[in-house]
């Protein structure tokens, strides 16, 4: 499985925590691993160990920062907060702040690129320019270049 098949795993998983409680997560975490684990029908591959150890442990570090990232996105979505967006868009949201933010092995282009890629996937027509207008504004300025 490769960055992105995992990527798009978490944001499965991540999404989960807009429709259970805090205490809840361990378990579904824990199914949807399982369920990943299994042979995939239409790829006819299952997710290898290290996959699953991957997507375990990033969604266990953004679930820990989540509500520092939501507070970075309501103050970033000028006109929104988090309450108002499409679950969707906020879970790739998250994601994509958490990686620009706090994941050092992802350029922050990626991030948004790929984020940008999912929301076009799984969310409506406006999606992907919607997270792309907001993770835009968490870019920090390149050396040479005016904030």
């Amino acid at each position: 499985m490769g960055r992105r098949e995992q990527r798009e795993q978490i944001f499965k998983l991540l999404f989960r925590v807009e429709f259970n409680t805090p205490e809840e997560m361990p378990e579904q975490r824990d199914f949807f691993l399982d369920q990943i684990k299994l042979p995939a029908q239409e790829e006819g591959m299952a997710a290898k160990e290290k996959d699953i150890v991957y997507i375990a442990d990033k969604f266990e570090r953004i679930q820990e920062q989540l509500p520092g990232i939501d507070k970075l996105i309501d103050e970033k979505a000028q006109g929104w907060s988090v309450s108002r967006m499409g679950k969707v868009e906020l879970t790739l949201l998250r994601l994509g702040v958490y990686e620009i933010m706090y994941d050092e092995d992802v350029p922050d282009s990626v991030a948004i690129n790929e984020a940008v890629e999912l929301a076009k996937k799984y969310g409506q027509d406006n999606s992907g320019a919607f997270v792309n207008a907001v993770l835009a504004k968490f870019l920090r300025p390149q050396q040479g270049e005016r904030p």
